[in-house]
Formats: structure tokens, C-alpha cells, sequence
């Protein structure tokens, strides 16, 4: 009998930004490398998250031995709650992932659900087959790790997020030499961050960024709101230094905000002096000079606290002309419209508002093409997954593995659902698994669609037209006019006349209609008689929605 093989499965993660969550599995163990969100695309109409699918895991739910996060971003944890619903294997995180996690599971009424263990970088961690090692990474948050992970035919690598900063914020390196030890030994597979696999040269450290807000609040005369990602602790680290270089007060806003700096101020990740903080009293009667606002909003979401600012919608905060707003972060893919709406308003406003596109005021978390040479090089992988990252990224990281060592042949790029199958002979590709988006919408999870999504856009594009048909329950005919009614398709008032065209193709297409009909057939009839007319008259296809009643 053949031994297992080695597999490996993503769940999400490649060919887009944001959902991560991949699978090791081997034999009857199974063991999950994070479980991330994506927020939706513009044409994710009325969608408020994307998470993965967990049709798999339902299937091998007895299988699953434990859940390893690497950081606490969003695309990395933000499932998190909704995977907690459904399974509760143990779950292992660094100190402040877990301070993160335990303020997102609080909000949804699960912390107390969660098996959650802190552990230290280089601590090993047993799950059925696998034996997990954290190592430290540098990132755009503290305590980002990637992990080694022993398996039967050798050791994985998994880098999480990366990049290789010499002068990180918070004096984390990515531990070169933990990885060059593994390289000595032999490195089975690598799977490496491909996010800014297209970009030349080296990411800048993020030391420039502190220099850059220290420049803005220095030089600016009124307020300075600035808006970053609430789990981006070491660059809330930095607004505060520069606030406390400048001789100013802060006020945190944005409830996730609020929470996370709580935490981290908590666990010792944020070092603020006392009285540096303020509360609202404090800062209503505080010299707009003397203050910089700490807040949510970077990606334009609907509900947050900078959003709210743009539209004059904030209990607390108006922004003024003389105001100095930034946005330090980067839009996330499918966010720019929003972004851009809320920098139009602010500007409307009168902020002056620096943002990526005029301000050198967010630095990638994300290792550059020489960063990734680096990784290949002291790994020196048999074989090789880029992950995290759009279809192009990965196979340009893939070309980038080869060209530095890998052998050909031996650089997978794979998509969510892709098998990957290793065993001690050679890797290939071993089908697929369901991995499609799911999307959370409200309080439904995975109750909408690609149908209702294009019903959705099509109402959105063209409109809806209502066509009621009064019936007698013996006959089948008609005992009153048609009535129609139109939303988002056209001017009443201005097409009466198409309407009541409207109305007496629907009664034509009613004719021969007796008791013995199927009502479902009239409807159909009805719906197709002015689908078509509509389209000839107006070159637009409305969604046509039929209701007979019967008296």
C-alpha cells in the first residue's frame, strides 16, 4: 500500500488579495495556516465580507487538528468568527494576534467558544503528523510570524506577510539566520508572500513613515486627523510619537480603534506617556493646534469614523477648514472608489488631505523582488508556491523562483480549490476542492450568490417592472385592468403612454387564459410578452416581475 502523500490546499488567498487560508493536510490530520477575509468588489452589490469556503473542513471536520495564525490583519483573521461557528479546533497565535483575535471574537459573543494559545517564536507546537515552529517576520504590525512546518517528507516554510526591514519600528526582523538553518537542513516547500512580487528593488523601511508624520504634524497649523488600519499598531506607535514630539494631545476614534489600542496599550505594545490620550471634553476645548485625531476609515468604509467625518455625519468631530487629514494606508483592490469619494468630500470640506497618490505617508508591509531573491537563496526550496497574491503576481513570483534556483518544473502556481500532492518521489497537481466565495451579506452567511448578485446588478442597471394581473378564480380572466408599476426603469409621468402599452400587452398575452391554466404558465407568458416589448421600445431589459391574484 502507497504511503500518503503530503497535500497542500488553499482555501483562499491566490489569485486575489485578501481571504487567505490554506490546508496542509496528510493522511487523516489536517492543519489550517490562517483564516482571512476579502472585502467585496464594486460589483459585490450590497455584499459587506467575502470569506472562504469551508465545504472541505465540513467534510473532514474529525480530521482538524489546529488553526495557526501568522498576524492579525483582517485578510489573515477576519473569518475567524465565522469558522468559530462551525469548528473549534485549538488555535495558536502570537501574543498580540491573540490580544486582536480576542477583541474580534468579543464583538461577535464567541470568545468564550475560542481554545486560544499564545505562543513564542521558536516554541514547537504538536498537531497530529505536523510540528509547528513560529518565526519572526517584519511587517506592518508587531508580532507578524511565519512558520516552519515539519512534515513526514521534510520542512515547509510558510511566510505569512513579509519584508526584510533593517531598521523595523518595533524591532522585529524576519529571522534570516532561523531560515538559513532550514536551508541547511533542506527545505521541502517554501510558500512565499507574492504581493509586490512585480515591484524591482528592495520595500523601504518603515522608519520613513514615522519621519513623514512627524513632518505633517509638525508643519501643520490646525488639527491633524489621520486614518489608519486599527490593527497597524506600530504606525498608531508612530502618530503618537510625532503627537508627542509636537506637543500634542490625541484623541482615538473609530470603535475598533478604540478597542485595539486599549489592548495593545494593555499588553505593553503601545508605549504612550500619561495624559497623552484624551477624552471627548478634553478635546472640544483643545486648541486645534494642540491635536491629532487617531482614527478609522482608511479604505472608505461605509460606517467608519472618517467616513462619517467626510459626510458631516460625526458626533464628535467636524472637519474645518485648517484641518490637515491623512490617510496612511494604501486602498485596498475594489476599495478606490470608495477612498476616493471620501478625499473628494473631505477636500469639499476644506481638509487638506494627503493621501498615496501625493504623500509619502504609507510604506508596503511587503517583500520587493531582491527581498524574495534573498528568501529563495537561503532556503534553496525543492519546490516552491507563491501564495498571497493576484493571478499575475503569482506567476511572476513564480518566474522569479526559477530564475534563482528552483528547479523547473518544481514552481506550482496554484488557485483556491488546487490539490498540491508531495510525497518523497516528486509534486503534482491532484484535482480540486470547493472553494468558492462566500459571501456574508447582513446577518446571512453564504445565503447570496452569483445569481443574486446579477439580480442585483441587473435591477441596478435597468430597473424593475411590476406587472399585476387580477384574475377570476373559475376563468382564469381578467376581472380588472392590468396595473404595472416601474422603479428605476423609467419616468412615469414622462412614458405613461409606453406603460399603458404595456398593460395591454400583458392583457394580449393573457388571451385563451381559463381555469384549466397553469398560472405559472400566464406568468411566464405575461413576463416574456413584456420583456420583449420593453426591449423593442427602449432598448433596455428591466427584471419584469409578475403577480397574479385570484378573486
Amino acid at each position: 500500500m502507497a504511503s500518503p502523500s503530503l497535500r497542500i490546499i488553499p482555501l483562499g488567498g491566490l489569485g486575489e488579495i485578501g481571504r487567505n487560508m490554506m490546508l496542509l493536510e496528510y493522511a487523516d490530520d489536517i492543519i489550517i495556516v490562517d483564516v482571512g477575509l476579502m472585502f467585496p468588489e464594486e460589483e459585490m452589490l450590497g455584499v459587506d465580507l467575502v470569506i472562504p469556503d469551508f465545504t472541505y473542513l465540513r467534510e473532514h471536520r474529525d480530521n482538524i487538528r489546529a488553526v495557526f495564525l501568522t498576524h492579525g490583519h483582517e485578510d489573515h483573521v477576519g473569518a475567524l468568527p465565522y469558522f468559530l461557528r462551525e469548528f473549534n479546533p485549538p488555535i495558536y497565535s502570537a501574543r498580540l494576534t491573540d490580544g486582536l483575535i480576542r477583541v474580534k471574537l468579543n464583538e461577535h459573543r464567541l470568545l468564550a467558544k475560542a481554545d486560544l494559545h499564545v505562543v513564542k517564536p521558536g516554541e514547537l507546537i504538536e498537531a497530529g503528523i505536523f510540528t509547528v515552529e513560529f518565526f519572526t517576520v517584519a511587517h506592518s504590525i508587531p508580532d507578524a510570524c511565519g512558520l516552519i512546518i515539519r512534515t513526514p517528507f521534510g520542512p515547509v516554510v510558510h511566510t505569512g506577510d513579509f519584508k526584510l526591514d533593517h531598521t523595523p519600528v518595533m524591532d522585529q526582523h524576519t529571522d534570516l539566520i532561523r531560515l538559513g538553518q532550514i536551508g541547511a537542513e533542506g527545505c521541502l516547500l517554501l510558500m512565499a508572500d507574492s504581493t509586490y512580487a512585480e515591484v524591482e528593488g528592495y520595500t523601504p523601511t518603515e522608519q520613513l513613515v514615522g519621519e513623514a508624520l512627524r513632518n505633517v504634524v509638525v508643519n501643520a497649523k490646525g488639527r491633524v486627523v489621520i486614518a489608519t488600519f486599527a490593527s497597524l499598531i506600530s504606525r498608531i506607535q508612530q502618530v503618537v510619537d510625532a503627537a508627542v514630539f509636537c506637543n500634542r494631545k490625541v484623541f482615538v476614534t473609530g470603535r475598533s480603534m478604540i478597542d485595539n489600542v486599549a489592548m495593545a496599550r494593555e499588553l505593553g505594545y503601545l508605549k504612550i506617556p500619561p495624559g497623552t490620550i484624551i477624552g471627548v471634553d478634553e478635546m472640544r476645548n483643545i486648541s486645534p493646534a494642540k491635536l491629532v485625531i487617531v482614527t478609522t476609515g482608511s479604505q472608505g468604509e461605509p460606517t467608519s469614523a472618517l467616513t462619517k467625518m467626510a459626510n458631516g455625519d460625526h458626533r464628535h468631530i467636524n472637519i474645518q477648514k485648517g484641518d490637515t487629514v491623512v490617510l496612511s494606508a494604501n486602498p485596498i483592490p475594489g476599495n478606490e472608489m470608495a477612498v476616493s469619494r471620501n478625499v473628494d468630500n473631505l477636500f469639499r470640506l476644506g481638509a487638506d488631505v494627503m493621501y498615496n497618490r501625493v504623500s509619502n505617508i504609507h510604506v508596503r508591509g511587503h517583500a520587493s523582488r531582491e527581498e524574495l531573491k534573498i528568501l529563495q537563496g537561503l532556503l534553496q526550496p525543492e519546490y516552491f508556491v507563491p501564495i498571497h497574491g493576484e493571478y499575475r503576481m503569482l506567476v511572476i513570483h513564480a518566474k522569479l523562483a526559477e530564475s534563482v534556483g528552483v528547479p523547473e518544473g518544481n514552481a506550482f502556481v496554484l488557485t483556491d480549490g488546487d490539490v498540491l500532492e508531495i510525497n518523497d518521489q516528486r509534486a503534482a497537481l491532484a484535482g480540486r476542492v470547493s472553494a468558492s466565495y462566500v459571501y456574508i451579506d447582513g446577518l446571512g452567511i453564504g445565503d447570496v450568490d452569483q445569481h443574486i448578485l446579477r439580480d442585483r446588478a441587473h435591477l441596478s442597471t435597468d430597473g424593475v417592472v411590476v406587472v399585476i394581473a387580477t384574475v377570476e378564480k373559475q376563468t382564469g380572466h381578467l376581472t380588472k385592468a392590468v396595473e404595472i408599476l416601474s422603479r428605476g426603469f423609467v419616468d412615469v409621468e414622462e412614458r405613461e403612454e409606453l406603460l399603458e402599452r404595456s398593460k395591454q400587452v400583458a392583457a394580449k398575452a393573457m388571451e385563451g387564459a381559463d381555469h384549466y391554466a397553469e398560472f405559472g404558465d400566464i406568468n411566464l407568458r405575461i413576463k416574456d410578452a413584456i420583456g420583449k416589448f420593453l426591449y423593442d421600445e427602449t432598448r433596455r431589459r428591466p427584471m419584469v416581475l409578475t403577480v397574479t391574484v385570484e378573486v
